[in-house]
């Protein structure tokens, strides 16, 4: 009888056990779909925003930092520059809006080689004005937003590489400005599908950082 009793009850512990770990498993099982399923949709909403050209009429064209190499744009930058240069000469702003602080080791300003590249190309200085202190996207657009609100300028169109567009326009208009994208088509980034992979993997993080803490998190570009 005693040895029954405990058949019985090690085959009870056994029965929960099983059930225990299948209920984990489940729970991983759906876990990852529901995340795989998320990230899929995030990745679309990537793409679909990126092939988007909202090109109208504004109050101004901002232009997204990237990096800069002792006053002298890179490749990526300047694709988006000469973008955002033949919209403010195709009459959508009247306003050109450069933006991005210094990273370690430089000596100038991700905006202060923006404006002075569009200058180089055109634009008045008179035309131009933007933020030079900020190190990510979302200090970027906060600058951003106080220096248009000053102006009593509320619309702007918005220049970055495609995989960029989809967070700039969201935070932006979480911001309260009237955010329209206007993708470069014609950066490096777009020519090589690897580099284009690991520009959406970095938007998915630094999406789902904005989404989770409300801005509170890094949203740092991986620009180049």
């Amino acid at each position: 009888m005693l040895v029954r009793v405990r058949a019985e009850i090690q085959e009870v512990s056994r029965g929960l056990s099983a059930r225990v770990a299948g209920g984990i498993v489940r729970s991983v099982v759906v876990t990852g779909l529901l995340v795989g399923v998320a990230g899929g949709f995030a990745a679309f909403r990537i793409w679909q925003q990126g092939a988007l050209d909202e090109e109208r009429p504004a109050d101004a064209i901002v232009v997204l930092g990237a990096a800069q190499y002792d006053g002298r744009p890179s490749p990526v930058f300047r694709a988006r520059l000469d973008h955002a240069i033949s919209l403010y000469r195709a009459g959508v702003a009247p306003n050109l809006v450069v933006t991005g602080g210094k990273r370690p080791g430089d000596r100038t300003t991700e905006a202060a080689a923006a404006r002075r590249y569009a200058i180089d190309h055109g634009v008045p200085p008179q035309a131009i004005f933007g933020e030079d202190d900020a190190r990510n996207t979302l200090d970027s657009l906060r600058a951003v937003r106080s220096a248009m609100h000053d102006r009593g300028l509320r619309t702007a169109v918005f220049v970055s590489d495609p995989t960029h567009m989809l967070r700039v326009v969201r935070i932006a208009s979480d911001l309260g400005l009237e955010a329209y994208s206007s993708p470069t088509r014609t950066s490096p980034v777009q020519l090589d599908p690897v580099r284009v992979a690991r520009a959406t993997i970095h938007e998915l993080g630094a999406l789902a950082v904005y989404l989770i803490t409300g801005g509170g998190g890094t949203t740092d570009t991986a620009d180049d």
